[in-house]
């Protein structure tokens, strides 16, 4: 028989009307409380671009979207947290983060341990230089970002203080100002995605050796351009 099809969680802006996901859920902030709501359609475009890429490597793929950003790049950890949270719940195997959070907070700390001690393997957006952004700076969660020199279907081994591993900085559609280390991850999660379509019973270890295995460079780009995208300098704590 097939496999079942692997279910990767996307926590981002939401999604488009004509993109088909599994399940929605979006986290509001409202009344100095955190609030499950039904998600709206993708103001920003953000998690779109995100999907599409998820999709396109890794058809097979269930997506579930966890909708964060709204009208503007900005969530909090207890936002992010939440969707992490949910994401496990609905059976996520991996999990997207195209964002980067610039306090360490323990809701979020404490989400992305219990989505480790489940198996879930967490991809976060770091930035290629300068101060570590959350989740990726967490333990056992795996920091991707931009590399210009991978095409769509390469992967790189950084292994940088900076980052674990690149991909294709580019949106699908090749708009010209979309790049960065957010759609890196997301070309990552796609990769990992479609790799654990075909693996048997994999756990992290095995991702990451994987992921080394598959790379086409080995060692950090050497380019002065700064790949950190909009979310990592709009995204705000709370």
């Amino acid at each position: 028989m097939p496999a079942e099809p692997i279910r990767i969680g996307v926590v981002d802006s939401g999604f488009s009307p004509v993109q088909s996901v599994k399940d929605s859920a979006a986290f509001v902030l409202a009344d100095n409380q955190l609030w499950l709501a039904e998600a709206e359609p993708d103001q920003l475009g953000h998690g779109t671009r995100i999907i599409d890429i998820i999709q396109y490597l890794a058809p097979e793929a269930e997506v579930l979207s966890a909708q964060v950003f709204h009208d503007r790049f900005t969530t909090t950890a207890a936002q992010v947290a939440a969707a992490i949270d949910w994401l496990v719940e609905q059976g996520a195997q991996v999990i997207n983060l195209s964002l980067g959070l610039r306090q360490d907070r323990d809701s979020l700390r404490e989400a992305c341990q219990r989505a480790l001690k489940q198996g879930v393997i967490l991809c976060a957006a770091s930035p290629a230089r300068g101060e570590p952004v959350y989740p990726s700076g967490y333990p056992g969660v795996f920091r991707m970002t931009g590399d210009a020199r991978c095409e769509r279907d390469q992967i790189s081994y950084l292994e940088t203080e900076f980052a674990d591993f690149g991909a294709c900085v580019r949106p699908l559609d090749d708009s010209p100002g979309q790049s960065g280390a957010s759609l890196g991850c997301a070309h990552l999660s796609g990769h990992l995605a479609r790799y654990l379509q075909q693996a048997h019973e994999p756990g992290l270890s095995d991702a990451r050796q994987w992921l080394i295995a598959a790379s086409s460079y080995q060692g950090p780009e050497r380019r002065s351009a700064d790949l950190r995208s909009p979310e990592h300098k709009g995204a705000q704590d709370a």
